[in-house]
């Protein structure tokens, strides 16, 4: 058992990707075991004008360390809770002082290491900052601790947090350090720059690949976080094999869960789809003037903003395949409306919308295929693809394919309703990914009874058939061969796991929503913690024999 346990990541009372989905649902597991032990460092990027919706800060949570904390280089922190099931410990920290100094902390880096930060850009300078202050605080508070053989572990999640892990490697030996990567960040500069991943990875030189894609610090920090730390771990088997070609360091595989206390049940749940479906099928109406009846089949897709990494380009041009195909039968009564649930840039909620949404006849607007204004629809991409595939949302469409470019956070504007509550009420949910170290977004669904297709590439998917076999009625999950050189197959066969979809009788539905559900509880953080438990072991033995 352990005294103390650390975890730092950028998306810590933070909510910007699939990172704060694996920590705030994990706490609540990590919360039971070690109580307020269990303590979580994020950045501090809020304001009284614009507080955390996520933290609430308390002068009681670490009471007498917060009194007497005196942290090097004007770093001040705030000590409070996260806001989520089990409501652990979290101290978020203001790192901007550290910035005059940060020339001389990459040159010891440099000299410690071999981090090569000399090009770094982007949200390089911001994220070290970050680590390095974090590791003070660790600091801080195992000296305030003053127990003889402490038993504490500092786990560090993505590079973001590698320059942290450094700092606690040289200064703390005794202090055991964990690093997971989710998705190592070459691996997605290379899919991200259009390059196939997957035939070529045997060939692939991770400090070469960094070089010819701009990519040197990121990759030379995350690779020196990687070989430094007492445990290094990913998130799936799919990318594994990734960490070891490209960091060249084999890690350990703790996949990611779900917690299953978000998941409405019984009649809760029941209501909360009713309400999604409702909200969901006005705004379609409010956009194209059409009537849609209560069994219009919806789809949907979300996700980050990476059109080849998760699919969406497979998910728009399957769209705009089945609209073809059920245009073609004219026996069909029932329509299709897909969405397409990804932040963009956007501007604001549209104002001929929201006065649509309140009339009582409302009509077909202009450009009906998107909820929101865009600050560059010109280079918007799922736009842009919409446009491209001639998709205008016409009466006569069997499928209407609409693009909401805002987060879901309940106050969008147009839906008004969380991410989670609109979830709830869809038909089916499509994430053909092509880089996808775990995948989150098709495990809620799942978790949520909503039947899903999801690759092989995508390491969620990848655990599915490891486990239940290629048997999606049974499992509620579809999953989807897919290669560098098969996009069109794989086009088409997400089409026919639709149509399969579509055509099937409610009381085979209500099996396969109760296979999806089933299949995410096997993948609950009650089972999956146990990997956990075995980094953390691995790297406690590994500091001893250091020591």
């Amino acid at each position: 058992m352990l005294d103390l346990l650390f975890e730092i990541s950028w998306e810590v009372c933070n909510k910007v990707g699939g990172i704060y989905a694996v920590l705030s649902t994990k706490a609540k597991t990590l919360q039971k075991r070690y109580k307020d032990n269990l303590i979580f460092i994020g950045p501090d990027l809020w304001t009284p004008e614009n507080p955390s919706p996520a933290f609430v800060e308390s002068k009681t949570a670490l009471a007498s360390w917060q009194r007497q904390a005196r942290l090097p280089g004007g770093v001040q922190v705030r000590v409070g809770r996260w806001d989520i099931p089990g409501k652990p410990i979290a101290v978020l920290v203001k790192y901007d002082e550290l910035y005059p100094y940060k020339n001389e902390l990459y040159a010891d880096m440099w000299n410690r290491y071999g981090v090569d930060s000399l090009h770094a850009y982007g949200d390089y300078d911001e994220s070290c900052m970050f680590a390095y202050a974090s590791a003070l605080v660790i600091e801080s508070i195992v000296a305030w601790k003053e127990a003889p053989g402490l038993r504490a572990v500092a786990h560090f999640d993505e590079w973001t947090t590698g320059m942290g892990l450094l700092y606690v490697k040289a200064h703390l030996p005794q202090v055991v350090t964990v690093f997971t990567t989710h998705a190592t960040s070459i691996g997605r500069s290379i899919c991200g720059n259009g390059k196939p991943l997957y035939d070529y990875m045997p060939g692939y030189f991770g400090d070469q690949m960094a070089g010819e894609l701009n990519m040197q610090s990121k990759h030379s920090l995350e690779k020196a976080a990687a070989h430094a730390a007492d445990a290094f771990t990913t998130v799936s088997e799919v990318t594994a094999r990734e960490c070891e070609q490209l960091l060249e360091r084999r890690p350990l595989v703790t996949p990611n869960a779900f917690e299953q206390h978000f998941v409405p049940k019984g009649i809760q749940l029941t209501n909360m789809r009713t309400a999604a479906r409702k909200r969901m099928l006005k705004v379609a109406t409010a956009l194209t003037g059409q009537r849609f009846p209560e069994d219009t089949m919806i789809v949907a897709t979300s996700g980050r903003l990476e059109m080849r990494n998760k699919g969406i380009d497979v998910y728009l041009d399957a769209m705009s395949s089945l609209r073809d195909a059920l245009d073609r039968v004219t026996s069909l009564q029932r329509k299709v409306v897909a969405f397409v649930l990804v932040p963009a840039w956007m501007k604001s909620p549209r104002v001929d919308l929201v006065e649509n949404l309140s009339s009582r006849r409302p009509h077909r607007l202009f450009n009906p295929v998107i909820t929101h204004n865009l600050h560059n629809p010109d280079s918007d991409p799922v736009y842009n693809r919409i446009n491209a595939l001639s998709i205008h949302n016409e009466p006569q469409d069997m499928v209407t394919v609409i693009d909401v470019p805002s987060y879901l956070n309940g106050d969008d504007g147009i839906f008004d309703m969380t991410y989670y509550d609109l979830l709830a009420g869809l038909d089916a949910a499509v994430f053909p990914s092509y880089y996808e170290p775990w995948g989150y977004t098709p495990l809620e669904s799942a978790a949520f009874g909503v039947p899903t297709i999801t690759t092989d590439l995508a390491g969620f998917g990848q655990w599915v058939l490891d486990n239940f076999g290629d048997d999606s009625d049974s499992s509620g999950v579809k999953v989807v061969h897919r290669t560098d050189r098969n996009y069109a197959d794989t086009v088409q066969t997400v089409v026919s796991g639709l149509i399969n979809l579509y055509m099937m009788e409610p009381k085979m539905m209500k099996s396969v929503r109760k296979g999806a559900r089933d299949t995410s509880k096997v993948a609950s953080w009650d089972n999956f913690i146990q990997y956990y438990d075995n980094a953390y072991q691995q790297a406690l033995q590994l500091a001893a024999e250091r020591l």
